[in-house]
């Protein structure tokens, strides 16, 4: 690439309390040739409360038109433009616009820098008073019911820390199901408005924050939950995990979600009661497709 080639400006924003903006935001704000905005309107009212003034070309740049603003962006960034990329709240590409725009630059060679800020994912690791040294973020889980429950089953035997967003109407049917798959004792948090006016964390087991949640919830939403527990998964060899796996499908359980619930019950990953069972299937000398679409 030639030297004239721009960079692009991934900035995080505030979650809650504007004082929280990082030092270089206002800045870049000011200098930047194109300002790309989650939500133009909320930018206004940003550099309202910093008290400085764009310069360059605002534009938005939501889940809407990420697709179709991308290739506009990338050619002003070759043509040398720094593009500044903000996002309603927190970094940009973690659960919002972003991630397009930066794999589009980086495959145009062209340089990717960050104004670090807030984080709703680490804040609420830190309050929450659970393990952080190893943690894993799933973002939102799906809106409909079944997949919600499938992707649970799916990290049941996750033992690290997890961290999920969830929008406030729908806490206490995921908070309900999380504990119906991870078992009502599991040890969650839930953060609630964090860093502004009226920030709440509640902690406690699943079950009693689904109780707790069904009463109705507002706000921005962050929920922690613990690691699956590690003991006992390995005293249960191959054998024991097909065993277990051939009780349920007796009893009338799907193989799929068999796999799913022995694994979760046993804290060990799905593809790991799942190869035990490819493998059994094998020494029986069983054709694959007794074992196609178990996963």
């Amino acid at each position: 690439m030639t030297g004239t080639t721009g960079t692009l400006v991934l900035a995080g924003t505030p979650i809650g309390d504007v004082a929280d903006a990082p030092p270089r935001l206002a800045a870049e704000l000011e200098t930047a040739d194109v300002v790309a905005a989650e939500d133009t309107r909320r930018l206004r009212r940003l550099t309202q409360a910093l008290g400085i003034h764009t310069t360059g070309r605002v534009v938005s740049y939501f889940e809407g038109n990420e697709s179709a603003r991308t290739p506009e962006l990338v050619e002003a960034l070759l043509g040398g433009a720094r593009v500044l990329l903000v996002t309603d709240a927190g970094m940009p590409s973690v659960s919002d616009p972003g991630y397009r725009l930066v794999a589009a630059a980086v495959e145009k060679d062209i340089k990717v820098t960050a104004v670090p800020g807030p984080s709703a994912v680490l804040t609420a690791l830190a309050l929450s008073a659970l393990p952080v040294d190893r943690f894993c973020f799933e973002g939102f889980l799906p809106r409909k019911a079944g997949e919600r429950l499938g992707k649970l089953r799916e990290v049941a035997g996750e033992r690290r820390t997890m961290v999920f967003f969830e929008a406030p109407h729908r806490l206490d049917d995921t908070l309900a199901a999380m504990a119906e798959i991870f078992g009502a004792e599991r040890r969650a948090a839930v953060c609630r408005e964090l860093t502004k006016t009226y920030e709440e964390v509640k902690r406690g087991p699943l079950g009693e924050l689904a109780v707790w949640a069904a009463e109705g919830v507002r706000g921005e939403i962050t929920v922690v939950v613990e690691g699956a527990p590690d003991s006992g998964a390995e005293e249960l060899d191959a054998g024991e995990l097909v065993r277990r796996v051939q009780v349920r499908e007796e009893a009338g359980e799907r193989r799929k979600e068999a796999i799913a619930a022995v694994a979760a019950a046993a804290g060990l990953p799905k593809r790991e009661v799942f190869d035990a069972v490819v493998a059994a299937k094998n020494v029986a000398r069983t054709g694959p497709g007794d074992v196609k679409g178990l996963l």
